[in-house]
């Protein structure tokens, strides 16, 4: 935890706040702190700051932890990438919610595909808004505070077809990935002029024929990370951090 994050709702009128969970628990084993010190906070979808500790009561899990939030900066900027994912086995949708807000993304849609198990959209993750401690932990790692927006789509073509044209207008490129063209991001021309990037990444098994034709229709380049066939959480991770270093915001 780089960050400490309260929701706007912990912090009372004169800026207090007490937890008494995970956070917690992390200040007083992890962090090691003690009355007096000054640690760095935000809250979600607000400025960053520094929390003061006020009080320590009791130990373990059922410690609480009395602190007063003062605001220093503004709300980060807003990462310049969205990312269309083809839903993924829950386990690893974990993973990659945490990775991919800690590598900064706006958001986040949720797709089907003809890969895409069915039962997949059952999953107790995605209902509920269940996934959101996923995106707080890569919020905490990568010390923001801008939470990613997302959304569930059941339906391919209709994400393809009738969504993507209402939004596609507001990015500078659309990029879908598929390991069977040539074209890496290294060779794509306006990459350093900056502006939004949507990326598509296929789910587990990658997307069929059918799929990649309808995003070009949609103007989506096809790039690829090379010949080896990546799984889905590597090749986003990958591609990801191909674009922290290639597009200058």
């Amino acid at each position: 935890m780089n960050l400490l994050l309260f929701e706007s709702k912990e912090i009372k009128n004169d800026n207090m706040a007490c937890l008494q969970d995970r956070r917690s628990e992390h200040i007083i084993k992890v962090l090691g702190c003690r009355t007096g010190d000054i640690i760095r906070a935000g809250i979600i979808n607000g400025p960053v700051g520094t929390a003061e500790i006020l009080a320590i009561r009791g130990s373990g899990k059922k410690a609480e932890v009395t602190l007063c939030f003062s605001a220093h900066d503004i709300l980060p900027k807003q990462p310049a990438t969205d990312l269309v994912l083809g839903l993924v086995r829950p386990i690893m949708l974990k993973r990659l919610l945490a990775q991919v807000t800690s590598l900064g993304v706006s958001r986040i849609f949720l797709i089907n595909a003809n890969r895409v198990e069915k039962s997949f959209f059952d999953a107790g993750l995605i209902k509920d808004d269940n996934y959101r401690p996923y995106l707080v932990q890569g919020l905490e790692q990568a010390k923001d505070t801008r939470l990613p927006q997302v959304s569930i789509h059941r339906r391919f073509r209709p994400f393809v077809e009738d969504f993507i044209p209402a939004i596609k207008e507001t990015y500078s490129r659309l990029l879908v990935a598929h390991p069977e063209v040539n074209k890496n991001l290294k060779q794509l021309k306006g990459l350093d002029q900056g502006g939004r990037t949507l990326l598509a990444v296929g789910p587990e098994g990658g997307w069929v024929d059918f799929e990649i034709d309808k995003f070009i229709e949609q103007s989506f380049i096809p790039v690829s990370l090379g010949k080896r066939i990546l799984r889905t959480d590597t090749a986003v991770v990958a591609l990801l951090a191909q674009l922290m270093i290639l597009v200058r915001e």
